[in-house]
């Protein structure tokens, strides 16, 4: 049958079509990226869309909420549990509107706030320049040591004595190393200042017990719904009952009007997906395979910022071998292999052309890919990296990339019997 889409509007279903196949057909290893199930994906496409839904479960300020406050309470629920937080904000529309809400709620217009650096692997939206949350508070910035690209804390809270901040952010964009969240509560405790931790890049590791959580060391824990979680793209505050209403007004109405249910929907069946031994298998083969792609690619002479990873993610510092982030991202994306290039600590090059590259393991582990598949990865990158103005050896390595997609196909279903699940 004809497709509602495909008969109304051939040209959008036809690009929705080859999105689909350059997906199905490239390794994605930009580490925010990940392919959601066909569960979550109907629920994001439901008749949710259609709904408005000002306000909370059980105090909306339109009618016909019956289902959607069970949705929505549903996915509280679920999250609460999963997390163990007190209370569990899921409307944000973004990791970035949450954040702000987080900051707004215990913060005022002009206080200090203090986050990672950008260029040392925090996120825009940690206080950094160009950024509206450096317009609205006072943003100040830690760093990593550049030689370690480790956390030097005695600094960290060197500066937080210095600056008195309201907020002390933790959480990264570009850090591949476990995160010491309970050092950083303390040095948040000591300059009475709140604690706010974004764990949007590692959420799905957290809750499989895999990485530290931050929700009993951090006044309030914000994250992104997609990424490792494995959800639609969305944001969600996680905080302590104390900061419940301060936390829910800064979302609604401080940012936000109505909230989007068929996210929201889809969010809850994420949930229970990451509610399961099949999602901690997975979140353990996700670090697995970070950890062996890092160690292959070490081999071959790519320098590896801070000599390794601990999550999901690895930063690759290319000044060894003399090659823009940018160049050999552009090579790597005519290979069919999707990295994105990314500013290194220290890094005198300018943004939009860096001398790094990151990458990340959630996507292709989500295929079924493991360890094996990680060497092949790492031969496919350093052909790359050493050929970059070869167009014939780049399409060589995209038809040998194009043949291990077609041995793991992007799968259909994630939650199926343990027996037959690729990885236990």
């Amino acid at each position: 049958m004809i497709s509602a889409l495909e008969q109304y509007d051939p040209q959008v279903y036809e690009l929705l079509q080859q999105e689909a196949a350059r997906q199905s057909g490239c390794i994605r290893l930009i580490p925010s990226e990940n392919y959601v199930s066909k569960a979550v994906m109907a629920a994001t496409g439901s008749c949710m869309t259609n709904k408005y839904a000002e306000g909370y479960p059980g105090k909306r300020y339109y009618e016909g909420q019956q289902i959607t406050d069970l949705i929505e309470s549903i996915a509280i629920e679920r999250a609460k549990k999963l997390f163990g937080a007190d209370h569990v904000n899921v409307q944000s529309h973004s990791g970035a509107v949450a954040n702000m809400a987080g900051y707004s709620a215990v913060a005022a217009v002009g206080d200090t706030i203090m986050g990672l650096s950008l260029p040392h692997g925090g996120h825009l939206s940690h206080g950094w320049n160009v950024s509206l949350t450096s317009k609205v508070f006072n943003s100040v910035s830690y760093e990593v040591d550049p030689e370690t690209g480790l956390f030097d804390f005695n600094k960290i809270e060197e500066l937080a004595k210095k600056h008195r901040p309201k907020i002390i952010i933790t959480g990264a964009s570009a850090y591949p190393r476990k995160i010491d969240f309970k050092t950083f509560g303390q040095i948040a405790k000591s300059v009475d200042a709140y604690h706010l931790s974004d764990i949007a890049h590692i959420s799905g590791l957290v809750v499989a017990g895999i990485h530290q959580s931050p929700v009993p060391y951090a006044d309030i824990v914000s994250t992104t719904t997609h990424k490792t979680l494995r959800g639609p793209r969305g944001g969600m505050l996680l905080c302590k009952e104390e900061l419940a209403k301060a936390v829910d007004k800064a979302v609604f109405p401080g940012l936000q009007g109505g909230p989007h249910m068929h996210t929201i929907s889809a969010l809850a069946v994420a949930l229970k997906e990451a509610d399961s031994p099949e999602f901690v298998a997975y979140a353990k083969q996700v670090v697995r395979n970070a950890k062996v792609l890092a160690d292959c690619l070490m081999e071959k002479g790519f320098k590896l910022f801070s000599g390794g990873t601990d999550n999901h993610l690895i930063l690759i510092d290319l000044r060894n071998k003399e090659i823009p982030g940018k160049k050999l991202s552009k090579a790597l994306d005519r290979a069919r292999i999707v990295t994105n290039y990314n500013t290194i600590p220290g890094d005198p090059a300018k943004p939009f052309n860096p001398n790094g590259l990151r990458l990340g393991t959630p996507a292709i582990t989500t295929r079924g890919m493991k360890e094996e598949q990680m060497k092949l990865l790492a031969d496919f990158i350093s052909t790359v990296a050493e050929n970059l103005d070869n167009e014939n050896t780049i399409a060589q390595v995209g038809e040998k990339v194009l043949l291990l997609c077609s041995e793991f196909p992007v799968p259909e279903h994630f939650i199926i019997p343990p027996k037959k699940f690729p990885f236990i």
